[in-house]
């Protein structure tokens, strides 16, 4: 009998899931040290589950997380703008420490967030601004499982209100979380239980066109309202 593949994991149950974690570069937040630990401690959840952290291979909080995994021995990926490695320290003036692995995109900062969302199988929102929002907007209509750092500022705090703004529902593979270890396990469920999509831009097209909860209530009233309509 062949074998229903759901996702990843029925081929290989012991594959080790990446992690994307994306926050600021730069900015106020960075004197914040309770946001700084916060974010390593979610770097150091990521390697207590065996998992790749990947980031954008930027400073700021993502390489803060990418220290956290690299205390406990995790393996972290970088996933750079830069077209060498050359370019990622002179042009970029991004870290080198905390990372095993690298790939250079060559595709400038924007570009390298949709390549940096398909890398992971799970995206974890960390406190930051425009650059974090588009790689939230990015992991939001790739349908990936996201998990969403409250409490310690940025725009992490306000995407159930962007969301309910933007007129999309919280997806059943998004979690919110203040506690890294709580928020880091969660994700990582939604990772294990989502089924691999199987074309691009499935999730963000959605069935027959309809990708929300408030998207099929409104197409189902126009069409009751047609056919209340005398002919």
């Amino acid at each position: 009998m062949k074998k229903t593949v759901h996702n990843i994991f029925d081929l290989f149950p012991q594959y080790q899931p990446t992690i994307g974690v994306m926050g600021s570069a730069s900015g106020k937040i960075m004197r914040n040290s309770q946001a700084v630990e916060t974010c390593r401690e979610v770097g150091r959840e990521i390697a207590r589950h065996n998992c790749v952290l990947s980031n954008g291979a930027c400073p700021g909080l993502p390489d803060e997380a990418a220290k956290g995994a690299k205390e406990l021995g995790g393996y972290t990926m970088g996933i750079s703008p830069a077209i060498s490695i050359v370019s990622h320290i002179q042009k970029y003036k991004s870290p080198i420490d905390h990372y095993d692995h690298f790939l250079f995109t060559g595709m400038g900062l924007l570009m390298r967030d949709i390549i940096n969302v398909r890398s992971c199988d799970g995206v974890i929102i960390l406190p930051g601004g425009t650059g974090t929002l588009n790689e939230f907007t990015a992991a939001f209509d790739e349908g990936k499982p996201i998990g969403v750092l409250e409490g310690q500022g940025g725009i992490a705090d306000h995407i159930r209100e962007i969301l309910k703004h933007s007129e999309r529902d919280i997806s059943k593979n998004m979690v919110f979380s203040s506690n890294p270890k709580k928020l880091v396990a969660k994700v990582l469920q939604c990772i294990k239980r989502q089924a691999a999509p199987l074309e691009i831009d499935e999730y963000l097209i959605g069935e027959n066109g309809i990708n929300t909860e408030k998207d099929r209530l409104a197409q189902r009233d126009f069409f009751s309202s047609l056919q209340a309509k005398p002919i």
